[in-house]
């Protein structure tokens, strides 16, 4: 069970995070598009408007009931909150109004991603990867992978890159064209992360694999033992938690760098605040430096999503079937 006692461990982590995100150029976009945001990490150094002093101020704005579990992370972008449950919905960021809803059915474990107007979402029992208008929630293509699909997509330079069965899949992002599959050890319900050319995941038989993003080739894998996380890439280091070890690895060959035990949550990090659920039904707001407990609020039922940090606004799913969404008073 994921308590909040056993969250000191991933400290370390997050505030190297949040390290990585100070150091962040160019134009900054507040939108959280992805499983890992962008560039594969689960922070946003773009967010201001939240932060150590005020967090304790966040409150309710509005919750949204689905049809069924949510076992996915949401998706923000363009004042749209995306969510992956029996139907894709698209919930307007500040009121939680239905603004689409596309109906594919069955169990939706994967959380969308969105890139250049398209929602991407992998769907479990229909065993296919589906692409959606953002705006209107009109079906754009659909690619049958032949099994489960619970891996969320990952979208970079023009491609979907995404784990089904025990495959790696790489999907055209306009048209749904299969470019290349690459067969794992095990089952994949790891999100892929992408970097400088080089595609991360782990599988269920423990290994991360490096693949070359453009043709599939195995560059190198490595042996974690077991597990179903999703890796995070920054700095040349390739970060994944196995169960319950955080290990840092070469991002160019594989190599280890380093292990930390303890590690049972993906948290999002933003402007010094670790932001977690929990299987307490809560979720936490820590401080990143300390781990002092911020704030949390309870939901109705576990919390196994991790949440999203953007524009000012908390948003997390729990397995009470809602998407709950925080403010400042």
């Amino acid at each position: 069970m994921k308590r909040i006692r056993i969250l000191g461990f991933i400290l370390c982590a997050c505030f190297v995070s949040v390290a990585w995100g100070q150091k962040s150029a160019g134009k900054c976009s507040n939108n959280w598009s992805e499983f890992h945001r962008t560039n594969m990490e689960r922070w946003n150094p773009c967010e201001k408007a939240l932060g150590v002093k005020n967090v304790k101020d966040l409150s309710l704005k509005w919750s949204y009931l689905t049809a069924d579990y949510v076992g996915s992370s949401p998706a923000v972008a363009g004042g749209v909150v995306y969510v992956a449950s029996g139907d894709v919905y698209a919930l307007d960021a500040k009121t939680g109004q239905t603004l689409w809803a596309y109906a594919i059915g069955g169990k939706l474990n994967s959380s969308p991603a969105v890139a250049n107007g398209v929602v991407y979402v992998g769907s479990y029992n229909q065993s296919s990867m589906f692409a959606l208008n953002a705006r209107t929630g009109t079906l754009l293509w659909s690619h049958d992978t032949g099994t489960y699909l619970v891996s969320s997509p990952s979208v970079a330079n023009g491609v979907v890159y995404v784990g089904s069965g025990n495959r790696v899949y790489a999907l055209n992002a306009r048209t749904g064209t299969e470019l290349w599959t690459y067969a794992t050890g095990g089952f994949v319900v790891s999100s892929p992360a992408v970097a400088n050319g080089v595609v991360y995941i782990l599988s269920e038989d423990g290994n991360v694999y490096a693949l070359n993003a453009g043709t599939g080739a195995l560059l190198w894998s490595y042996d974690t033992g077991a597990g179903d996380s999703s890796p995070a890439v920054a700095d040349g280091v390739v970060y994944v938690d196995s169960y319950d070890n955080l290990y840092a690895l070469n991002a160019r060959t594989g190599a280890k760098l380093w292990t930390i035990g303890g590690i049972y949550s993906e948290p999002a990090v933003a402007n010094g605040v670790v932001y977690v659920g929990s299987d307490d039904y809560n979720v936490y707001a820590l401080n990143a430096r300390t781990g002092a407990k911020l704030w949390s609020y309870t939901t109705g039922y576990q919390v196994e999503s991790s949440p999203v940090v953007a524009n000012g606004m908390l948003y997390v799913n729990s397995d009470d079937y809602k998407v709950y969404a925080f403010g400042l008073k």
